[in-house]
């Protein structure tokens, strides 16, 4: 894809990216498909895909207690546990606010290791990791931003999210679309969103404004970005995904390039 190239112009060091159709069909790649980056928090998303897998096979119920009192494991997917950024400190009551929460997803991969009795890293290899053949991907560190994954292994689960085999449809359509609808927030990187609308484990687009995809993306758009300079997003409107993985952490640089990107690829698809 053309448009992909844009990304030679990036103020990066080393980038990759892969365009996935609705029918698991690359569209387009940029860069070396198999070189590993940090994903930051693009680790949620498979993350809340283990979760979502854990469910479907009974481990727990989404309305389980997990976190603070009051709190469920669908409140820490949507961020809407209360729990702070990155400690262990109950800020609102659950279902109030949505305060996004790299210590609920840590909660999460604590509940789901006890839970089912293996390390959650374990867990995510055997139930998303290896039946997906995502071989370039390990999470050595937190569920909430330690994953680490290539372009190829994100094309992967971008086919994935768009057609699932894992889980049924009615639980991916349930976990990109809003949860606790209405909920204020801030959006880190692009300051207070009212709503700051989640689904479970995937960021919803709806009306943001500023966001990180672009002008022509559907508000039917889900995904999620990460501060090591990464995303991926989803469009069913589009009928196609887009994951992008870079070495310079997210900053001012990509405010103006990522929606620029977005909108191109999306304008190509169209074309």
């Amino acid at each position: 894809m053309e448009s992909l190239e844009m990304i030679a112009r990036w103020p990066v060091g080393h980038a990759a990216a892969a365009v996935v159709r609705q029918d698991g069909t690359v569209a387009g790649g940029y860069g070396p498909a198999d070189r590993p980056f940090r994903l930051a928090s693009v680790t949620k998303p498979l993350a809340a895909y283990a979760v979502l897998v854990a469910y479907e096979e009974g481990v727990f119920e989404l309305d389980d207690p997990a976190g603070p009192e009051g709190s469920t494991v669908r409140h820490l997917l949507a961020h809407a546990s209360g729990l702070a950024f990155d400690e262990h400190r109950v800020m609102a009551a659950p279902g109030t606010r949505r305060l996004y929460s790299n210590t609920g997803f840590e909660v999460l991969g604590d509940t789901l290791a006890k839970a089912a009795g293996m390390p959650f890293a374990e867990y995510l290899r055997q139930a998303v990791l290896e039946p997906l053949g995502m071989t370039g991907t390990s999470l050595p560190g937190s569920p909430a931003a330690d994953g680490v994954s290539t372009a190829g292994d994100l094309a992967r689960f971008a086919a994935e999210l768009q057609a699932p085999r894992l889980l049924h449809p009615s639980t991916v359509a349930e976990a990109t679309s809003v949860v606790f609808p209405g909920l204020k927030g801030v959006l880190p990187g692009y300051g207070h969103q009212n709503p700051n609308d989640w689904g479970l484990g995937f960021e919803i687009r709806d009306g943001k404004s500023p966001h990180w995809t672009g002008e022509r993306s559907s508000p039917r758009a889900f995904g999620h970005f990460g501060q090591s300079g990464t995303f991926l997003w989803v469009d069913p409107a589009a009928g196609a995904a887009c994951a992008v993985l870079t070495d310079r952490d997210f900053g001012e640089w990509a405010l103006p390039l990522w929606p620029a990107l977005t909108d191109a690829v999306l304008a190509e698809l169209a074309g």
